[in-house]
């Protein structure tokens, strides 16, 4: 079942329901405890490096990415999104995946907790943070800059103290292979913040389907936005353990995308 199947039989009932109301320090506390921080020896401050994973939760890969972020300078908060929500992979593919839960407008609320415990650490330069996120987590960072500030930014996380800008000093994105279907904000809405924003698109990616349109429209509300096409690539390119028949390694895509990361902290 593809990402957006349920999303779509909940946008045509109407039913976007609202998540159980709590504080951003609420969520912090909820989260914090189980980020993996990954950051170079000394005091800082570091440019900061925020790491949302895809639909089916962490993957080894991403301790490889958050090695090679850190080697560049940076440090790295790598959000688990779904151990402290008890969410398990098999539960994730099933609910998450379909789009029935936790869907990117709500998990928006997650990045605003990591950028808000970001800057209260002493080693983190809180004018150099960035974001990078894979499918679900991309979805969640492009709909984190869409959501309006306000009612409803806090009817769709949750979160009922948000500030107007809960991304103050996010400089950076980058968005790999997002999920743009239905229940997606991508080339709907202009972002309330202009990051440096990379999006790649994997060229034979089966899983999040044909994106480049939504993104090509979302480029032209949002300039500071680029298009990189890996050719060749598939959806989670980067995992030599994936199962999926239509997932395929590709070492030479994943180096790409580690020079990508080394080049977007070294801007920052």
């Amino acid at each position: 079942m593809s990402l957006g199947i349920i999303a779509l039989i909940w946008a045509l009932m109407g039913a976007s329901m609202p998540a159980a109301a709590e504080t951003l320090q609420d969520r912090v506390e909820l989260l914090a405890p189980h980020f993996s921080v990954t950051r170079p020896e000394g005091d800082g401050p570091f440019p900061v490096l925020i790491m949302l994973h895809g639909c089916g939760g962490p993957r080894p890969f991403l301790d490889h990415t958050a090695e090679a972020a850190m080697r560049a300078g940076a440090a790295v908060i790598n959000v688990d999104s779904y151990r402290p929500r008890r969410i398990s992979r098999v539960s994730a593919l099933a609910t998450v995946c379909t789009g029935a839960r936790l869907q990117g407008r709500e998990r928006a609320g997650d990045l605003y907790a990591a950028m808000a415990w970001a800057r209260q650490q002493s080693w983190a330069d809180r004018t150099r943070l960035s974001a990078i996120g894979w499918s679900h987590g991309a979805w969640t960072i492009m709909d984190a800059l869409a959501l309006r500030s306000g009612a409803e930014m806090q009817r769709a996380t949750g979160l009922e103290d948000l500030p107007d800008e809960p991304l103050e000093g996010l400089s950076a994105a980058l968005i790999v292979y997002p999920y743009t279907g239905i229940g997606s904000f991508a080339g709907r809405r202009e972002w309330r913040l202009a990051p440096r924003s990379t999006a790649i698109i994997a060229q034979h990616d089966y899983i999040v389907g044909q994106t480049r349109s939504a993104l090509e429209r979302q480029r032209l509300r949002s300039p500071s936005l680029d298009l990189v096409l890996f050719e060749g690539a598939t959806h989670a390119f980067e995992d030599p353990q994936a199962s999926d028949p239509r997932v395929r390694y590709n070492p030479a895509a994943t180096a790409r995308e580690h020079t990508m990361i080394r080049d977007m902290i070294a801007a920052m």
